[in-house]
Formats: structure tokens, C-alpha cells, sequence
């Protein structure tokens, strides 16, 4: 039997998502300082961190959403 769908604690699991990826994009910003990457290994560094602020900008979406529906009781 399927699990019921527990969505309680979906705002602070994707508050916690975005603390994440934020500290993971802190990282690979240190990590493009450092002198002996290549051309290539930068540009996929900030390609990934681009990725990364979209994901954000998702979580955030759906952190609002989860937030009506908790207020609307349908949570």
C-alpha cells in the first residue's frame, strides 16, 4: 500500500532545500577562486550555480504555495 502524502513539513523541508543549495553555491564560488581550475571547469562551476538560483527561485515558488494551502486548511 502506497504511503498517505504527509505534506506537514514541506515548508521547512524547502526552507532547508534553500539554505542548502545557497551554502553549496557560497562553495563552488570559493572554489572558482582557486587558480589552478581551468576556462572550462569556471564556466561549468557557473553554470551550475546558474541552475543552482533557479532551483531557488522554484523552491521559493513552492514554499509560497505550500504556505496558502496550510492557511486555506488544505494541509
Amino acid at each position: 500500500m502506497a504511503k498517505p502524502d504527509n505534506r506537514k513539513n514541506n515548508v521547512e523541508r524547502l526552507q532547508k532545500m534553500v539554505e542548502n543549495t545557497k551554502e553549496n553555491i557560497e562553495a563552488a564560488e570559493e572554489t572558482m577562486h582557486k587558480e589552478d581550475l581551468s576556462a572550462a571547469e569556471k564556466q561549468a562551476i557557473q553554470e551550475k550555480n546558474q541552475r543552482r538560483h533557479e532551483s531557488i527561485e522554484s523552491f521559493k515558488a513552492e514554499i509560497a504555495d505550500e504556505k496558502s494551502d496550510r492557511e486555506n486548511g488544505r494541509i
